[in-house]
């Protein structure tokens, strides 16, 4: 059976929390499925060795109507691509028109797909209804990154992740500024904790992060500083998988150590908790001063109400 999963959702970290409802729809049709997602999911990176993934096709739609999938003649061309791999079955998570005309003019003879029109919602609780409903099965909301223990153990070597060290993936990037502790703070947490625990410090930004990045890499501990910078996604996540714990900012790397089976601390000060900071075991909260995990959402702009002392308090005890 030939499945086909839309996901159309932005970036790396809904790519990761759509990964449990990839995994049991792979596994009830004991199929791999495909995969239709933006480019900007890095789903090729991630699920590079998930061997529930049969293939990667991304969705070329951008901001300004120049993608090969915009517009009516991306329809076709999108059309085109879809039903030369004769698809018995799509899951489109999503309430989109254009998909659902899509699958039809595909031939697709099983279509399952969110309510039209679907909007704002809870996007775990969402997928996981939406998935078990189709599977018969309980799924849990812990997603999964799979990689190589053979990449693990080189990345391990080439780093020297020496147990008398803690390592810490430090997440100071963030989709916007509003959802973006202060560098300062992660630099000035980084040498507090380090006074009391010896630790090495591996920066998960991106390229749009320079500024950031030279900020860290240029103050009184930046001779424990691994960076990011100039590394894939690919080549990070066996670093991210020797670490022992994530502190950052609700960013696609809190998602991605979430997957890799890492303790994460997460800053939530402008977006949802209840739908990106409770889906996994794996993540512990710091919200801020007077909000709540309820009150914590979209528009709390709390970053100047993130309490250093409890950062730093919950850091010591995860890592102890």
């Amino acid at each position: 059976m030939k499945v086909l999963v839309v996901q159309q959702r932005m970036g790396i970290g809904d790519m990761v929390i759509f990964l449990p409802y990839v995994h049991a729809i792979s596994k009830k049709f004991q199929s791999q499925v495909s995969l239709l997602v933006k480019k900007n999911s890095k789903a090729e990176q991630l699920c590079k060795y998930d061997q529930h993934i049969k293939e990667i096709i991304y969705l070329d739609r951008n901001k300004n109507n120049t993608g090969r999938h915009d517009g009516w003649i991306g329809f076709f061309n999108l059309l085109k691509e879809i039903k030369e791999k004769k698809i018995d079955k799509i899951f489109i998570f999503n309430g989109s028109l254009r998909f659902l005309l899509l699958a039809k003019l595909c031939g697709i003879k099983s279509i399952l797909q969110y309510p039209l029109f679907t909007r704002k919602n809870n996007i775990v609780l969402t997928a996981k209804n939406f998935t078990e409903k189709f599977t018969d099965n309980n799924i849990s909301t812990q997603p999964i990154i799979y990689l190589e223990e053979e990449v693990v153990k080189q990345a391990k070597e080439k780093y020297n992740f020496n147990k008398n060290f803690k390592h810490i993936c430090v997440g100071f990037s963030a989709s916007g500024p509003t959802k973006r502790w202060h560098v300062e703070n992660f630099i000035k947490l980084a040498a507090e904790i380090d006074k009391k625990i010896p630790c090495k410090f591996y920066l998960a930004g991106g390229k749009n992060d320079r500024e950031l990045f030279s900020k860290f890499l240029n103050s009184s501990i930046a001779n424990k500083c691994i960076s990011f910078e100039n590394l894939s996604i690919r080549e990070t996540l066996p670093i991210i998988k020797n670490c022992n714990i994530y502190i950052g900012n609700d960013t696609g790397w809190l998602h991605i150590s979430s997957a890799l089976n890492k303790k994460c601390l997460a800053l939530f000060m402008d977006s949802p908790v209840q739908a990106y900071g409770t889906y996994s075991k794996n993540i512990y909260l710091v919200v801020p001063d007077g909000e709540t995990e309820k009150t914590t959402t979209h528009n709390t702009l709390g970053k100047e109400k993130i309490i250093f002392e409890n950062v730093l308090s919950k850091s010591l005890e995860l890592l102890n």
